[in-house]
């Protein structure tokens, strides 16, 4: 039987509803016999049973629950039936013949907590978040492939999580065959290369895939400005949809690079039909503030994450509020304003609450056409609405 972790008087609600995670302040006493990684029962500050989950003190979550089924086994086949459970609900995706890449497994919202695995074609790529999962990442790596018929498996595990799990970053070949350096996926019949090993995130943004859709049905005849661009996925949407021009900005020269190898796989031509500029996204709109013959009938904004805690909040809604006021003044008369926030700390409100701000400081009306979040890949769990990260809004820019 696991050793148990009891809770402080009080604190028993979130674990009742379902919540996986139990922090340190939470707890009145840890198993002494309990190794970090272990499974360990989680009890009422009375002794009643309320759970079971995987244990790290280093942690300040320091337990992430799996079950809610007392005398549930949490063994190997535990395991392989929630990931199994994980790819079923990808089922139609998995059918689709026009997409090869998606999320097949997303943490706590496939009631996984700290795994995630991304599927590219042939190859899954995992990432390892917590110490529970990266004491399991090998024989999870194995299920996968039984499970998928996938080639190889390769660990990304290098998000910011892991130092506060006491972990270092791990990235590499983890299991099966090794990918070649880039992948070709599909999404939406488009096809696009991707980097695995060395691309940002797990390779490619595929949390994206329906917004690029919403977002190309404003772009027919269009000039549209693609602010952090990184490989063009927009810019393909795009063009597709008889997008005039695209001007594609990024601070890597790289992603650019492979992003015109992009166009051109999918018919485009990037001297013709597109721009690539390279650096600062910030500096360069505030520089076309200057030029008025750059001027944009649709902007799209999909910036990395610029809150990574709440100490960097502040300055996050700042940067938010500054690249929307700069893409507001840089609109045509009824421009279309595409914009996202991936900062899982930025509720939608409140990033609608920035955008309101940025409106005003631009002298301009804006008005709301459609809300966006993150792909039924990436799927919210009710229990926990932390999962929620990713948000968007496509607005019509008016005359000042």
């Amino acid at each position: 039987m696991a050793e148990a972790v009891v809770l402080a008087p009080g604190r028993e609600k979130p674990v009742r509803n379902h919540h996986p995670w139990i922090f340190s302040g939470g707890i009145r006493s840890l198993p002494a016999g309990a190794a970090d990684g272990d499974i360990v029962e989680v009890r009422a500050h009375d002794g009643h049973w309320l759970a079971a989950g995987y244990l790290n003190r280093a942690s300040q979550i320091q337990v992430r629950l799996l079950s809610w089924q007392q005398g549930e086994a949490i063994d190997d086949d535990f395991w392989r039936r929630k990931l199994a459970a994980a790819i079923a609900r990808r089922a139609a995706l998995a059918a689709d013949t026009s997409t090869s890449a998606y999320r097949l497994v997303n943490g706590e919202n496939d009631y996984l907590p700290g795994l995630l695995v991304d599927r590219y074609d042939r190859w899954l790529v995992l990432q390892a978040g917590t110490l529970g999962i990266d004491l399991r990442k090998q024989k999870i790596a194995e299920m996968l492939l039984e499970l998928t018929g996938c080639a190889g498996v390769i660990e990304r595990s290098d998000h910011s999580q892991r130092r506060e799990e006491g972990l270092q970053v791990a990235n590499g070949h983890l299991l099966g065959e090794a990918p070649p350096p880039r992948v070709t996926i599909r999404e939406s019949g488009h096809a696009f290369l991707v980097d695995l090993a060395g691309g940002q995130k797990t390779g490619y943004y595929t949390d994206q895939r329906a917004n690029r859709q919403r977002v190309a049905a404003y772009c027919a005849g269009k000039e549209v400005l693609n602010g952090f661009a990184y490989t063009d996925s927009f810019a393909v949407y795009a063009l597709a949809a008889g997008a005039k021009s695209v001007i594609n900005l990024d601070a890597s020269v790289d992603a650019l690079a492979l992003g015109e190898e992009n166009l051109q796989g999918n018919g485009y031509d990037p001297e013709k039909q597109a721009e690539s500029i390279a650096g600062d996204v910030f500096q360069i709109l505030r520089d076309w503030q200057r030029e008025p013959e750059r001027r944009f009938d649709l902007v799209i904004l999909d910036p990395p994450k610029f809150a990574q805690n709440r100490r960097t909040l502040d300055n996050a809604l700042r940067g938010y509020k500054e690249i929307n006021l700069q893409a507001m003044r840089l609109l045509r008369p009824g421009g279309i304003l595409a914009t996202f926030s991936c900062s899982g700390l930025v509720s939608a409100d409140l990033f609608q609450k920035v955008l309101f701000g940025a409106a005003v400081d631009a002298g301009r009306p804006v008005q709301i056409l459609e809300w966006l979040q993150q792909g039924a890949d990436h799927p919210v769990a009710l229990t926990f609405p932390e999962g929620a990260y990713l948000k968007g809004l496509i607005c019509r820019v008016d005359e000042a």
